[in-house]
């Protein structure tokens, strides 16, 4: 039932930004029900099957009678298994205390800033960055200081930046690495000059987000909590989604200090409770299995990125970079900026850019300014060789007939 009495919303939900990844994949929804045939590079999702052995684990979970509530804060087999794998691929060596399972990764980074960030304290975003960290730290009353890295550096912002960025108003940074939406990969050594800054600011807590820790085409993984000067104020952001194609299943955590654990045991067990047992389950078997099948997915996506990468640098105006992980190409599409379209129309901003891409190629991307970078925009290649090879050409052609 509709209604034309004014609503008096909380004014949290005005100051708030929406998520355009989700409105992209709205308006694509929309022309694919009118029977446009709509190519999808815009939604951080893979587009393989949860591992078998994934999913039975979780029929066995309903045969072994996981139906009920479980801790607010997890599973004990699970939390102990991921504190397990931490200590195993990480070196954080947190106990099963110092874990809490959430549903889903953006849910433990909220708890977390919820925890820690006061109304007027400001949060340093690196961007580009991942359109939640905003609107969550809009949320938490906090205020964010978009901080960000430069193109010839991949995007990836400096020791020396942050330096200079932190005031005594600064409680929070945080960043993802590998990073969405550039691909970027922070080395051992960039993160180590990161840490000695926060060493020196011990008011300031570090967010981590390592969702794409798996999806790495350039080695090992190195995690910003295991250096010894800032451990203990570093909160370690990872899930299921991304390595393991977990993405509905909705289990994330966060590894962090006993104080914050509880903090957002606190706020957990006052908005959602405990994460579906039966994903738990699943994701325990996940955590503890051979990692084969993940492997096999990150050797798919490098293949992927190199060959988008090639398809959209024979492509006059894309300025590409290299994705190191995760499964997105952010190239920079400013050279079409003040070009009009066979209509007439003007491309004046990266919005009318991945508008025109979605109304005359059919390919759904996100623009770059969603995630701080308003030069670019986000391509996402968790996708078939096909629908990539498709995009690029249908993407070659509609930009021929700007003017």
């Amino acid at each position: 039932m509709s209604t034309t009495k004014q609503v008096h919303l909380a004014e949290r939900i005005a100051n708030m930004d929406e998520s355009q990844t989700l409105e992209m994949a709205k308006k694509s929804r929309e022309l694919k029900a009118q029977g446009i045939d709509i190519i999808n590079l815009n939604l951080g999702e893979p587009d393989f099957k949860t591992p078998a052995h994934i999913c039975e684990a979780a029929k066995q979970a309903v045969d072994d009678g996981y139906f009920f509530y479980t801790p607010v804060t997890g599973l004990a087999e699970l939390r102990q298994a991921i504190a397990d794998k931490l200590k195993r691929d990480n070196q954080l060596d947190w106990k099963a205390e110092n874990i809490i399972v959430s549903t889903g990764a953006k849910q433990s980074i909220a708890n977390v800033m919820l925890s820690l960030v006061n109304p007027g304290e400001e949060v340093i975003i690196f961007a580009p960055y991942w359109v939640s960290y905003k609107g969550i730290v809009q949320l938490a009353e906090g205020e964010p200081n978009i901080l960000s890295g430069k193109a010839e550096n991949d995007y990836k912002v400096t020791a020396e930046q942050l330096r200079e960025a932190i005031s005594p108003k600064t409680k929070v940074v945080i960043f993802s690495s590998p990073c969405n939406p550039t691909g970027a990969l922070f080395s051992e050594s960039e993160l180590r000059a990161i840490a000695e800054v926060i060493a020196e600011n011990e008011q300031v807590y570090v967010i981590a987000d390592e969702i794409y820790e798996y999806i790495n085409f350039e080695g090992e993984h190195f995690s910003i909590g295991s250096i010894e000067a800032i451990k203990d104020r570093v909160i370690t952001i990872n899930g299921f989604s991304k390595g393991f194609a977990m993405t509905g299943w909705r289990v994330g955590y966060a590894a962090a200090d006993l104080a914050i654990v509880k903090a957002c045991d606190k706020i957990q067990g006052q908005v959602t409770s405990g994460t579906n047992a039966i994903a738990q389950r699943a994701a325990f078997v996940a955590i503890s299995s051979d990692l084969q099948a993940t492997h096999d997915m990150t050797a798919v996506y490098r293949k992927r990125a190199d060959l988008i990468k090639g398809l959209l640098d024979n492509i006059e105006g894309f300025k590409t970079n290299t994705p190191q992980g995760a499964f997105y190409i952010f190239p920079d599409v400013s050279a079409f900026f003040g070009k009009q379209t066979p209509n007439g129309e003007r491309i004046d901003n990266d919005m009318d850019f991945c508008m025109y891409l979605l109304n005359e190629a059919h390919v759904s991307t996100v623009a770059g300014g969603a995630f701080g970078e308003p030069n670019c925009l986000r391509i996402s290649f968790a996708a078939s060789d096909e629908h990539i090879k498709e995009a690029a050409k249908r993407i070659a052609e509609a930009v021929s007939k700007l003017k």
